[in-house]
C-alpha cells in the first residue's frame, strides 16, 4: 500500500501536463463532483497534491473502462464510505502513468538549465527569467528548483572555479536565482503540521541558496519554517531562541571555518532543549566532520534533507555523542590566536623581499588562519588539506601564482616554527612543515 503526499505543491499546469485533463475539465469536475479537492493560495490559485493527482488518474482509469464521470465518482464515494482505499482498491487496473514525482529530472529541464546557464552568462536578464517561468511551469517546484537552479549555479560555481567565468557573472546568476526562490517561499502554502522549524546560516556564513532552498521545500511539506538568512551572530541567540520557542534548529555550513562556528553554536544552544539539525557541502567534502558537532547530520542531498527532518519529529532520537577535542589541540587554538597579529606581521617582513602583493599576503592570510583555527577547533589539523587546494585555486583566481603561495606557506613556516612555543604549537607546526615540504 502506497500512501500518497496530501502537501499541496503542484500547479495547475503541473497536473494537466501529468494526467492530460484539461484544466476547464478540471474545473468542472471539482465544481461538481467535489473531487479533486485542491488547496487555493493566498492570491486565489490551486495547489494539487500528489494525492490530487492520483485520484485523478483513478477517474481517468474507470472512465477507460466505460464509466462515466458521474458514476466513477460515486464509487469513489462509495468505497470511501466502507472504509476502503479507492486508489488501492482499483488502482492497478487503471492504465500505467508516470508518476509526479517530488524530485524528477529529464532531458527538458537538462536543456532549459543549460539555456538558463547561457542567458546569465550573456547578462540576458529577460531571457533568463523566461526560461524559469517555462520551467516552473511545466515541472514542479522543487524538481525546477534542483535540476535548474541549484545544478545551475554549481555549474557557473565551476566555471568561475576553473576561470571560465566571472565573478560578476556568477553573481548575477544567484541573484536572479535568489530572487525566484524569494518569491516561492513568499507564495508557499500555508503550514499543516504542528512543528515550528528555525532555519539560518551559523556566523559568518553567507551562502544562502542552500537554506532557502531548503525552508521552500519544508514548507512544501507542511512545516512552520523562519528563516533567518546569512550570518546569523551568536549574540543573543540564545534569547531568539526563547522567544521564539522552535521545536527544531537546521543550519547550514559549506566551508571548514563556517562548520566550526556552527559547532560553537551547537555548543551554546544545547542546554535550551531544541535539537539541532546541520548540513551543507563541507560535510560532504570532509564526511568526518558531520561526527564532530552535536546534532543531527541532515544528509548528502535535500531530498535526503526532508526524510531527516520527519524522522526527527517522529522518532526524537538524541545525536550521537562528540568526543571531546584533545586538550593539546585546545591549547595549541589559543596560542596560536594570541599570536596570530605577531605571526603574520613577521611573515610578512620574510615575503617583502619576495615581490608579493599586499593583497595576495592578506587574502592568504585570510584563508589559512580562518581554516588552522576551524582544524584546531574540530581537534585534527587534517580537515585543512581537503580546503588547500580549493585554497589554491581560488587565489589563482586572485592573480596569485602558486608559487607564490608555496613561498608563502614556506615563510609562514619558518615564522610559526621560530616564534611559537614548539611543544604548545606543536599540531600547527608539524602540520604546516608537511605541507610544506610537499608543495
Amino acid at each position: 500500500m502506497e500512501n500518497y503526499d496530501e502537501t499541496p505543491a503542484f500547479n495547475l499546469k503541473v497536473v494537466v501536463k501529468e494526467t492530460g485533463v484539461k484544466p476547464d475539465t478540471l474545473r468542472a469536475w471539482e465544481r461538481r463532483y467535489g473531487l479533486p479537492v485542491p488547496q487555493r493560495t493566498d492570491g486565489g490559485h490551486r495547489l494539487y497534491s500528489q494525492n490530487d493527482i492520483e485520484t485523478i488518474k483513478w477517474l481517468l482509469a474507470r472512465q477507460s473502462e466505460g464509466m462515466s464521470i458521474s458514476h466513477a465518482v460515486k464509487l469513489w464515494r462509495s468505497l470511501e464510505v466502507q472504509g476502503r482505499d479507492p486508489i488501492v482498491e482499483l488502482g492497478d487496473t487503471a492504465e500505467p502513468e508516470l508518476k509526479v514525482p517530488e524530485y524528477a529530472a529529464g532531458p527538458a529541464l537538462d536543456e532549459l538549465r543549460n539555456a538558463w546557464i547561457q542567458a546569465c552568462l550573456n547578462f540576458d536578464e529577460s531571457r533568463a527569467e523566461n526560461i524559469l517561468t517555462q520551467a516552473f511551469a511545466l515541472y514542479s517546484p522543487i524538481s525546477a528548483c534542483i535540476e535548474l537552479l541549484q545544478k545551475g549555479l554549481s555549474q557557473i560555481g565551476m566555471q568561475w572555479y576553473n576561470d571560465e567565468a566571472s565573478v560578476q557573472q556568477e553573481h548575477f546568476a544567484s541573484a536572479l536565482a535568489m530572487r525566484r526562490l524569494n518569491s516561492l517561499v513568499a507564495a508557499a502554502p500555508p503550514p499543516t503540521k504542528n512543528g515550528r522549524i528555525l532555519i539560518g546560516c551559523p556566523p559568518h556564513e553567507d551562502h544562502t541558496f542552500a537554506p532557502l532552498l531548503l525552508t521552500l521545500m519544508l514548507r512544501y511539506r507542511g512545516w512552520e519554517l523562519l528563516y533567518l538568512g546569512a550570518n546569523v551572530p551568536m549574540a543573543r541567540f540564545e534569547a531568539t531562541i526563547q522567544s521564539i520557542n522552535p521545536h527544531l534548529i537546521i543550519l547550514t555550513a559549506q566551508t571548514l571555518h563556517t562548520a566550526a562556528t556552527l559547532a560553537e553554536v551547537s555548543d551554546a544552544i544545547q542546554n535550551q532543549d531544541v535539537p539541532l539539525a546541520f548540513g551543507g557541502s563541507i560535510f560532504n567534502r570532509v564526511p568526518e566532520l558531520q561526527n564532530r558537532i552535536y546534532g543531527h547530520y541532515l544528509g548528502t542531498d535535500f531530498i535526503k534533507a526532508l526524510d531527516a527532518v520527519e524522522n526527527i519529529f517522529t522518532n526524537k532520537q538524541k545525536p550521537h555523542s562528540v568526543a571531546k577535542v584533545p586538550e593539546i589541540y585546545q591549547t595549541a587554538l589559543k596560542h596560536y590566536q594570541n599570536e596570530q597579529a605577531m605571526i603574520e606581521a613577521k611573515t610578512w617582513q620574510l615575503l617583502q623581499k619576495s615581490g608579493m602583493p599586499y593583497e595576495h599576503f592578506v587574502n592568504a592570510n585570510i584563508h589559512l588562519s580562518r581554516d588552522v583555527i576551524a582544524s584546531l577547533t574540530f581537534g585534527d589539523m587534517r580537515f585543512i588539506e581537503a580546503e588547500i587546494a580549493w585554497v589554491e585555486k581560488l587565489l589563482v583566481n586572485y592573480n596569485m601564482p602558486p608559487m607564490l603561495l608555496k613561498q608563502y606557506l614556506e615563510s609562514y613556516y619558518k615564522t610559526l616554527s621560530s616564534h611559537l612555543d614548539s611543544e604548545v604549537a606543536a599540531p600547527i607546526i608539524e602540520w604546516l612543515g608537511k605541507i610544506s615540504r610537499e608543495l
